[in-house]
């Protein structure tokens, strides 16, 4: 289906929204009078501001009275933060509502539709469909599953490794992509990393674009089964929040020591290899309001997170340098694949670069056989 000029405006609104706008779908809309003039277009605002439609209503004043509006999806006609987006189309006398994709919400689920239908208001729906699924992937994902979105990320030298053989693993990337790394922070609910990336690098595991913190800041996550992670550590530090995933198995004075440093510290059943259970984990962090998980690494949380088919899409950025040494960590470890054509391959791949580094981004599809238990 061709898009129209007008629908793809409103998807590079959305696509190009200033800020994140998480738990809320990130949306736009652009009205456009008789005369195929644009009179009003907006995205929609950080919670709890207002969505995409009531923004370009606003901008369109009384030039939306039988004007056409183009939205990224569909109305949502229920209370939430904000009142209904339905009622505010219809008291403004739009006259025909192209959206470019259902709202899965149980919320919404066609409710926006019908009650712009029962208006009199005409619709056309699926126009830039794909394109605006892919803009609210994690959003779509969330309310179908209750599962946040994972993203794997990690940066590795040519020959795959993320470290030096004692461990060192400063700097694998580049300047530029450190700086891609910090804004991808902004963007995400919250962020994963093992034990061993606390103990070994001490990260802030923080948002901090162009060398600030930002004023938004994704969730700290560490997977700590034993308890490891020292009390003193840089987690426990800075702007954002941080819960320790862990299991009885800690001990209890460690627990204390990290709660006394304002961490929450949860414990989660084990896997069958004697692990936090990264099912658990996820399921929890999903009736949190995360929609997007990023997990940094190390390699054995990554090859836990992989094995476990929990893996969405993958940023894989690629340094170019050797380190050699057969001891240096892998990017990613775990079970794996036992034969090449259980390997997991990425699909809708794209390549750019990051100054001297390459980004490979893809997204994973789980088929049977190459899955971990």
């Amino acid at each position: 289906m061709t898009i129209p000029d007008h629908m793809q405006r409103a998807l590079n609104l959305a696509r190009e929204a200033p800020d994140p706008t998480s738990p809320n779908p990130t949306v736009g809309a652009v009205i456009v009078a008789a005369d195929s003039t644009i009179v009003g277009e907006g995205w929609t605002q950080p919670p709890p501001g207002p969505h995409a439609e009531v923004v370009a209503l606003k901008a369109a004043g009384e030039r939306a009275r039988g004007a056409t509006l183009y939205v990224t999806l569909e109305p949502c006609n229920h209370h939430g933060r904000t009142p209904p987006c339905s009622e505010a189309i219809i008291a403004a006398g739009i006259a025909e509502v192209h959206y470019a994709v259902d709202d899965t919400d149980p919320n919404v689920a066609g409710g926006g539709r019908r009650a712009l239908e029962a208006a009199g208001i005409r619709i056309v729906a699926g126009e830039g469909e794909t394109e605006a699924r892919r803009i609210n992937e994690a959003f779509f994902k969330h309310r179908t599953t209750g599962l946040p979105f994972v993203i794997a990320k990690f940066a590795a030298s040519l020959d795959g490794r993320i470290a030096a053989a004692s461990g060192d693993s400063r700097w694998v990337s580049g300047p530029e992509t450190r700086d891609w790394s910090h804004r991808l922070r902004t963007r995400i609910d919250a962020i994963l990393v093992g034990s061993s990336t606390v103990v070994v690098d001490d990260p802030l595991l923080t948002a901090r674009p162009d060398g600030a913190d930002a004023k938004r800041q994704p969730l700290r996550v560490v997977v700590d089964t034993r308890g490891r992670v020292p009390p003193m550590a840089q987690v426990f530090t800075g702007p954002a929040k941080t819960l320790i995933a862990t299991s009885e198995d800690a001990p209890p004075e460690w627990r204390a020591a990290i709660e006394a440093r304002g961490a929450e510290v949860l414990s989660f059943p084990l896997d069958n290899r004697g692990r936090v259970d990264l099912h658990a984990l996820v399921a929890e962090l999903g009736t949190r309001d995360v929609l997007t998980l990023l997990v940094e690494g190390g390699g054995v949380i990554l090859g836990a997170f992989f094995d476990a088919g929990l893996v969405d899409k993958l940023h894989a950025v690629i340094a170019p340098m050797i380190v050699g040494a057969a001891d240096a960590p892998t990017a990613v470890a775990g079970a794996g694949a036992d034969r090449m054509a259980q390997a997991l391959r990425l699909q809708e791949t794209t390549v750019e670069r990051l100054g001297e580094d390459i980004l490979v981004t893809g997204y994973v599809t789980y088929e049977e056989g190459n899955v971990g238990d």
